[in-house]
C-alpha cells in the first residue's frame, strides 16, 4: 500500500523493476523540489474531472444528491448492497471509494519524500526551505483531512517509507488531526499569499487549518484561522470582472465560474485552484466532463411532446436549436435531490437560481425536427412539466413526460457546469467541448467557503448573530434575501448555504461526516434536539439523520430505477469501508475495518499517537 515508489491504481500494485528515478537521484536541486510540489498540486485535480469523477462518489453519500445512472444495477444507489470492503469500488460504473484511498495515500507518500529530504540540498534562504516544507505539510494534511472523514481511523505514515511495510496499525482520527494542526500552523507561518492560483498559499493553509480546528472542536482556533484568510488579500468578488464582464445579460455569479476567470489575478476570491488546460502537458484526457456528469440526460428520446408522445428532444449540434452546444450533453450521473434543486431556494432574487444561471427542464425547447410535421405546434416551444400519475413513486409512472425522470428531468446550475473557454455558447475544435465540458481550472478553496466555515464556528460557540452576518456576506453577493433572525440560524442553515454556493466544489460527504463527528464529540444537540455520542457513531449519527431528513430518494423505499435498484443508505455509511485487500496484505500489523462492514469484529483499539 505504501511502497517506496508509490502507486495510484490497483493494477499498478504488481511487482516491477526498480526505477532508477529514485528520490536520491532526482531531488537534488531547488527546481527538482519545485517540480515535486507541482506534482502534488496535480494530485489534487483527479477528484473533479473525467467521466464519473470521484467527486460524484462524495456527492451521493449526502442529502443533496444521488447517483442518477438508471440503465444498470452497478452504480452506488442501493448502498446497503453495493458498498462492501470487497466490492468493486473503483470503476466508472460503480463508485470511486477506493480511488480516493489509493490516490490520497500516493500523495501522502510523495509529500513524505519531500519532507524527509528537505535538507538534502542547500537552499538559497531559510525562508525558501521552510516554504517548500510548508507546501508539503499542506498537501499531506489535505489528504489526511479527507482520509479521516471518508474512512475514519486509518494507518498514518508520517515518514518516508524506504521499502515495503506490512506492519501498519490503525491510528485514531483525533491523533492524526492533532498532527495536522501542528503542521498547518507551521505552513501558515511560512507561506505567503499572492502566488499563482494553482500553488499553495498562506490562505490555503489557513483555510484547511480552519477545517481541522473545527474537526477537533477548537472553535476559537477555527475563527482565528478563518480570520487569517478573510482579513488577508482575499475578497469576495462582488463586481463584474473577466472575459464577459461587458455582457449585460450576465452577472458576477456567471463571471466567477467562467474557466477563463478562475485563476486570473483579478479574482481575489480564489484561494487555491487546480489547473487544467487542454494545451498543458498532462491535461485531463477528454476534458473535465462536468456537463456529462451533472446535466440531465435530456437527449435520449425519452422526453415526449404533450400531445402525441413523439420524442421531442434530440442532441445533434446541427439542430436549429442546438441544445447540446448551449447546455451540454449530460447523462445525469450527479442527480440533485428536490432539496437541492427546489426546497433550499426560498426567494426569487438569488442569482445562483436565476434564469440564465440556473436551468430548469422547462427552459429547454422541443427541438426534434421530425415533429415539424408530426407535432408542429410544439416545435421550438418550451418543454412542459410532466405529470407523475403516482406521486408516491417518483420516476416510475408518467403522463406526457420523460420515461425516466430520475435521470432525465431535474434542474441544474448552468453557471457552474457550462465549461467552454472563450465565454460563448459556440463549438470549439474538440468534440467534448462543450457537449461534455472541456479542460478547465477548478476551485478547491475560495473565500465564500471561508465565510461559511467561520459562520459554522460561531454556531458551535452559540453565537448565531455573528454566524448570520457571515452567511449574509455570501448571500448578499448572490443578491439573495438576507437572513434577519439569528434564532433561526443553525447548522442546517450552514448546510443549506453550502449546497447553494458550493455545488461540485465541496466534498459534501467529507463535510457532513466532519459535522457528525463534532456533534458526537461535543454532545451538542442539533437543530431538532437530537444528541449523539462517539460510542454509537456507526449506528446513530447526524450524517444519516440529515440525509434521511432531506434526501427524498433514500427516505422513500418506493423509488426504483429503470434497472430495478432501490436507493438505500445506513448510519454506518458515515465512514466508507477500508479495502479488504490492503487489510489482508498487512500481515504483520492490524488495520481495522469500519463498523458496519464485514471484518470489523476483529478490530483492536487504534493507536492514540502517530507511530
Amino acid at each position: 500500500m505504501f511502497i517506496a515508489q508509490g502507486c495510484t491504481k490497483r493494477d499498478e500494485l504488481s511487482p516491477s523493476l526498480p526505477s532508477k528515478f529514485t528520490p536520491d537521484a532526482t531531488l537534488t536541486s531547488v527546481a527538482a523540489f519545485t517540480d515535486a510540489a507541482l506534482n502534488l498540486n496535480i494530485g489534487v485535480r483527479f477528484e473533479f474531472f473525467s467521466d464519473s469523477a470521484p467527486l460524484l462518489t462524495e456527492c451521493v453519500f449526502t442529502d443533496a444528491y444521488v447517483e442518477g445512472t438508471t440503465d444498470k444495477t452497478t452504480p452506488a444507489q442501493d448502498l446497503n448492497v453495493r458498498i462492501t470492503p470487497t466490492s468493486n469500488n473503483d470503476s466508472d460504473d460503480y463508485n470511486k471509494i477506493f480511488r480516493y484511498w489509493y490516490t490520497w495515500y500516493a500523495g501522502v507518500k510523495d509529500a513524505n519524500v519531500i519532507i524527509s529530504r528537505i535538507d538534502n540540498i542547500s537552499w538559497p534562504t531559510p525562508a525558501a526551505r521552510n516554504a517548500m516544507l510548508a507546501t508539503a505539510y499542506f498537501h499531506r494534511a489535505y489528504r489526511y483531512y479527507r482520509l479521516v472523514h471518508q474512512f475514519g481511523d486509518v494507518p498514518a505514515p508520517f515518514h518516508e517509507e524506504q521499502g515495503v511495510n506490512t506492519g501498519y496499525q490503525t491510528v485514531s482520527r483525533t491523533a492524526i488531526l492533532k498532527q495536522l494542526k501542528i503542521d498547518l500552523e507551521f505552513a501558515v507561518a511560512n507561506l505567503t499569499d499572492g502566488g499563482a492560483k494553482g500553488t499553495v498559499t498562506k490562505g490555503a493553509a489557513a483555510h484547511l487549518l480552519c477545517k481541522v480546528d473545527l474537526a477537533l472542536g477548537l472553535f476559537d482556533d477555527a475563527i482565528t484561522a478563518a480570520n487569517t484568510v478573510i482579513n488577508g488579500p482575499y475578497h469576495l468578488m462582488t463586481n463584474r470582472f473577466g472575459i464577459v464582464a461587458s455582457d449585460a445579460t450576465k452577472n458576477v455569479i456567471w463571471d466567477l465560474h467562467r474557466p477563463d476567470n478562475k485563476s486570473i489575478a483579478a479574482n481575489t476570491e480564489a484561494i487555491y485552484n487546480v489547473i487544467d488546460r487542454d494545451n498543458l502537458t498532462g491535461a485531463i484526457t477528454n476534458g473535465s466532463q462536468v456537463m456529462r456528469n451533472c446535466v440531465p440526460m435530456w437527449h435520449n428520446g425519452t422526453i415526449l411532446t404533450p400531445t402525441n408522445h413523439k420524442p421531442g428532444v434530440v442532441d445533434p449540434i446541427t439542430a436549429e436549436y442546438p441544445i447540446t452546444l448551449w447546455y451540454g450533453r449530460g447523462i445525469g450521473r450527479c442527480r440533485q435531490t428536490a432539496y437541492a434543486t427546489k426546497y433550499i431556494w426560498t426567494d426569487n432574487t438569488d442569482l445562483r437560481h436565476a434564469p440564465g444561471n440556473w436551468m430548469n427542464m422547462t427552459d429547454l425547447v422541443y427541438n426534434n425536427s421530425a415533429i415539424k410535421t408530426t407535432d408542429p405546434a410544439w416545435y421550438g416551444k418550451n418543454l412542459q412539466q410532466w405529470v407523475d400519475a403516482d406521486a408516491k413513486v417518483p420516476g416510475r409512472v408518467f403522463l406526457n413526460g420523460p420515461q425516466d425522470s430520475i435521470r432525465a428531468w431535474f434542474g441544474w446550475p448552468h453557471y457552474k457546469v457550462f465549461i467552454n473557454w472563450g465565454g460563448g455558447n459556440t463549438a470549439v475544435d474538440k468534440w467534448w467541448s462543450p457537449p461534455r465540458g472541456t479542460n478547465t481550472d477548478w476551485y478547491v478553496f475560495r473565500e465564500a467557503e471561508t465565510y461559511l466555515l467561520r459562520a459554522e464556528a460561531y454556531i458551535w460557540k452559540g453565537q448565531p448573530a455573528l454566524a448570520m452576518a457571515d452567511i449574509n456576506q455570501v448571500r448578499a453577493r448572490a443578491q439573495a434575501q438576507l437572513l434577519t433572525d439569528p434564532t433561526q440560524v443553525n447548522i442546517g442553515t450552514i448546510l443549506d448555504e453550502r449546497a447553494r454556493e458550493l455545488f461540485w466544489e465541496e466534498p459534501r460527504k467529507t463535510e457532513l461526516t466532519r459535522i457528525a463527528f463534532i456533534f458526537a464529540q461535543t454532545g451538542i444537540a442539533d437543530y431538532k434536539g437530537r444528541t449523539y455520542s462517539v460510542a454509537n457513531f456507526s449506528t446513530s449519527n447526524f450524517f444519516y439523520d440529515r440525509i434521511m431528513e432531506k434526501n427524498d430518494f433514500y427516505k422513500n423505499p418506493n423509488v426504483v430505477t429503470n434497472s430495478g435498484n432501490h436507493f438505500t443508505i445506513s448510519p454506518y455509511h458515515v465512514l466508507w469501508p477500508i479495502p479488504q485487500s490492503d487489510i489482508d496484505l498487512n500481515v504483520t500489523g492490524h488495520i481495522n475495518q469500519n463498523k458496519g462492514y464485514n471484518g470489523a469484529a476483529t478490530n483492536v483499539p487504534p493507536l492514540d499517537k502517530i507511530p
